[in-house]
């Protein structure tokens, strides 16, 4: 294992998991939150790298493996470079951050911050968590309170106490856990108390005394999981085994509340989680009725309403205190009090075998995308876009024969020992037990109507001799994807 050497005063650490299921439809388990594109045409990852590399162009992002391209392309679009640490399996913030930590030098100042949050002003947030700088180097791990607007009880509250000499920051007296209606009103009306935004700056070596503290367990595995583990390009992959013999934690249990050198610095921007869709339809203005909208969205004698239209005109009508949410393939429908239980409503699906709980329509790949736009027996139709320069796999399939009708670009094709210029307009067969490959030899996005046929359509056949991304398996071991 080699630490990665220190590039900036403050290097930011984005903690990249979630299971995005608070925003269903739109964000599910194959693509949570961070990676919908939620203001504008943006991601809130994106929009994160973004405000981050005010403080550094070289960043860490914790990820897990199956969302390690999506996090490459968010850093691409954000000007921003840096490694990806891969998460085989979902440890919390405890194994994350120490994993990081152990990754960087002792003494570098690491910003661990969540992928999904919104903070509209960059400079502002950029100058808050300079301020932090000197109590992070005196070795406190410096906690960032946000000045909260309203009594909520979706969020962990921060009380400071006495002032830190020779910072800009207080000492933490007590985290407060997410409260009740009641108490978090009367802590408003009190004041002087945060929200807890999960954002933290600390010496590496300090977070790793701490964990050494408090919670040994966790720091020796995730020591075990860096130690073991393999570099491919920007991808650091923790070992597997280490890893998932990790105890999962959050930092605030594992070390903030047990710790006795934890400061906080107030926030007064705009900040959210964009944990609800509640939260979601505050990003947009309101109408003089309490209505917000996004996309294609027609509104007619409805009253606090929000609706989510992005693909086809969607109507509300009379409609009042609602929540409607259209995707491609899922509606959701809610009173906007419930939008909360919407992670219930998920595990349901997911417990009747829903696959539009968990999957998208349109699946996100290394090489671009594919979209499922019909299927029936024995059939299925799909439109793939692959990257300038990309390629899928070289890859053979059991059950299904597979058609390809070019309509936009050029491909390149090999069908067994056959290599093909397919241009727009153009078609291609490939059969039933054929070793093929699909290339983008241009310098334009290729589109491709993709007809499957056969007994057997599954994304599992699939057997892959060669992978330009590192998912090549033995020949007699069908991989998905």
């Amino acid at each position: 294992m080699d630490t990665l050497v220190a590039v900036s005063s403050i290097r930011p650490v984005v903690l990249c998991g979630g299971s995005g299921t608070r925003l269903w439809p739109l964000s599910r388990k194959a693509l949570p939150k961070q990676f919908v594109p939620l203001v504008g045409s943006k991601s809130l990852l994106q929009l994160t790298l973004e405000r981050l590399s005010a403080l550094s162009k070289q960043v860490i992002c914790v990820t897990a493996e199956e969302h390690r391209f999506l996090v490459q392309e968010s850093m691409e679009a954000a000007g921003i470079e840096g490694h990806e640490v891969l998460e085989p399996v979902a440890r919390n913030t405890a194994a994350a951050m120490a994993a990081a930590a152990l990754l960087a030098d002792a003494d570098e100042l690491l910003l661990f911050a969540p992928a999904d949050h919104h903070v509209p002003d960059a400079q502002a947030f950029a100058a808050t968590i300079q301020q932090g700088a000197d109590a992070a180097r005196a070795g406190h791990i410096v906690t960032f309170g946000v000045v909260p607007t309203f009594p909520s009880t979706a969020y962990g509250y921060i009380q400071p106490g006495a002032e830190l000499p020779g910072t800009e920051s207080r000492q933490v007296a007590r985290f407060v856990e997410k409260p009740a209606a009641d108490r978090a009103q009367a802590m408003l009306l009190e004041g002087g108390y945060l929200w807890n935004a999960g954002i933290f700056l600390v010496r590496a070596g300090t977070l790793i005394e701490a964990l050494r503290k408090h919670t040994p367990d966790i720091l020796a595995a995730s020591q075990k999981a860096v130690t073991a583990s393999s570099t491919d390009g920007s991808f650091i992959r923790l070992d597997r085994i280490a890893f998932e013999a990790c105890r999962s934690e959050s930092i605030d249990y594992a070390v903030l509340e047990k710790h006795d050198k934890v400061a906080v610095i107030p926030f007064a921007g705009a900040w959210s989680d964009v944990g609800s869709w509640n939260a979601v339809a505050s990003l947009q203005p309101a109408d003089e009725a309490g209505n917000r909208a996004s996309g294609r969205a027609v509104m007619l004698h409805a009253k606090n309403t929000f609706v989510h239209a992005p693909l086809r005109p969607v109507v509300a009508l009379g409609t009042e205190d609602l929540v409607v949410v259209d995707t491609q393939d899922a509606v959701l429908v809610a009173r906007a009090d419930c939008v909360e239980q919407v992670k219930d409503v998920v595990a349901l699906m997911t417990r009747d075998g829903h696959n539009e709980a968990t999957e998208h329509r349109r699946v996100a790949r290394p090489w671009g995308a594919y979209d499922s736009i019909d299927h029936g027996e024995r059939f299925q139709v799909k439109r793939l876009t692959v990257k300038p320069g990309a390629k899928l796999s070289l890859q053979m399939h059991h059950h299904r024969a597979e058609h390809w009708v070019v309509v936009k670009g050029t491909a390149k094709v090999t069908r067994g020992d056959e290599t093909l210029l397919v241009q727009e307009n153009e078609s291609v067969y490939i059969p039933l037990g054929t070793v093929h490959r699909l290339e983008n030899p241009g310098k334009v996005m290729l589109e491709v109507i993709e007809v499957q046929s056969g007994g057997y359509l599954g994304e599992d056949d699939i057997v892959r001799y060669e992978d330009t991304y590192g998912r090549v398996v033995p020949v007699n071991r069908p991989q998905q994807g």
